[in-house]
């Protein structure tokens, strides 16, 4: 068995897509998931799996809630990496966050440029954006645009989630 960091994009916001963790948990336990646990409502699990679980998870999903949410599954390695590149580590977590992707980022420059406040700055390692925003992601036009300026979905979480996250692959 190898352990995942599975993160939903998209869900429980704005009373659409509502997943509850409380019965998506055992849900993946009766299905052969094993060590399930889940942190907050937006979407955070992490488990055990014979193989990537992202399409047996989306189906099943989809068949006990009517939707089929977009997945981002990361093994713990690609998640640790995450987390160790981070450039921003020091800074207050609630300012910090760490977008996925499910490919390499080409950035739309321009979009960015556009959208990029003067206090914020940003990092692109591989696959992963970083983003220092000290003003709030809710006030930032860049997060408002951001799979546009990254050419793709992501999902993001920021570093006090990524830290939770962390604890519960300890």
């Amino acid at each position: 068995m190898q352990k995942f960091v599975v993160l939903f994009r998209g869900i429980n916001v704005g009373g659409n897509n509502l997943l509850p963790m409380k019965s998506l948990v055992p849900l993946l336990k009766e299905n052969n998931f094993e060590q399930v646990a889940a942190y907050i409502q937006s979407g955070n699990v992490v488990l055990n799996s014979d193989e990537e679980p992202s399409d047996k998870i989306q189906q099943l999903v989809l068949k006990n809630y009517g939707f089929s949410p977009e997945i981002f599954t990361l093994p713990v390695s690609a998640f640790f990496s995450a987390s160790a590149n981070n450039p921003y580590h020091d800074v207050e977590g609630k300012f910090m966050h760490i977008y996925f992707c499910k490919n390499n980022i080409q950035l739309a420059e321009a979009k960015l440029a556009k959208f990029l406040a003067e206090s914020e700055r940003y990092t692109v390692n591989s696959n992963v954006f970083y983003l220092y925003a000290p003003n709030g992601v809710g006030r930032s036009k860049l997060v408002a645009n951001i799979e546009a300026c990254l050419g793709q979905q992501a999902t993001g979480r920021n570093l006090n989630t990524i830290n939770k996250i962390a604890s519960m692959l300890k």
